[in-house]
């Protein structure tokens, strides 16, 4: 009897932290933001991180995030947003140059959204579900669950030539959602 208790209780206390620490697409904001604003955003969600002007503009310069819109003072969108949070989760396991190399897996060249294999939108999407999972479920033995990244890779409905580069995409961002639930 103890042991359900304790099983309840351990699922419980996982679907919380789940939530407290998983950032859905629907819950980052709508509309555009002012640097300070994705600023304030950054530093809520990761303490630790201590995220200023300037980090922020550096990974603009490096381009491994995309460049704010050109003339509007609130130049920052909902996919900076998911290209940071990303990145936060990113930053204690891979370089800055290892982030940049993933997201060109996917999105090529960081500041044309026309020659993206997939969207950002699909990519967070595909990150905060295995991280939620991650959190609540636990691990599981097979780190990379081949028929999951089998209908995700059948599901965006790709080019053979797109495919392994995404298949990879995923495995990593995967990988990053999974040590994040762990940490």
């Amino acid at each position: 009897m103890a042991d359900k208790m304790d099983d309840n209780y351990i699922k419980e206390l996982a679907e919380e932290i789940s939530k407290d620490s998983t950032i859905s697409y629907d819950d980052l904001p709508k509309y555009d933001l002012f640097l300070s604003q994705v600023i304030d955003f950054l530093n809520d969600k990761f303490v630790e991180d201590k995220y200023t002007n300037n980090i922020v503009q550096n990974y603009i310069k490096s381009e491994v995030i995309s460049k704010p819109e050109d003339g509007k003072k609130r130049g920052y969108t909902k996919i900076h947003l998911v290209q940071l949070v990303l990145l936060s989760y990113m930053r204690p396991i891979l370089t800055t140059e290892e982030i940049k190399k993933v997201f060109s897996l996917a999105f090529n060249e960081i500041n044309d959204r026309s020659d993206d294999i997939i969207s950002w939108e699909t990519a967070y999407k595909i990150f905060s579900e295995t991280q939620s999972q991650s959190i609540r479920e636990g691990i599981a033995e097979d780190i990379v669950d081949e028929e999951k990244l089998n209908n995700i890779i059948r599901d965006l409905n790709l080019n053979e030539k797109d495919e392994n580069s995404i298949r990879t995409f995923v495995v990593v961002i995967s990988l990053i959602a999974q040590a994040s639930a762990i940490k």
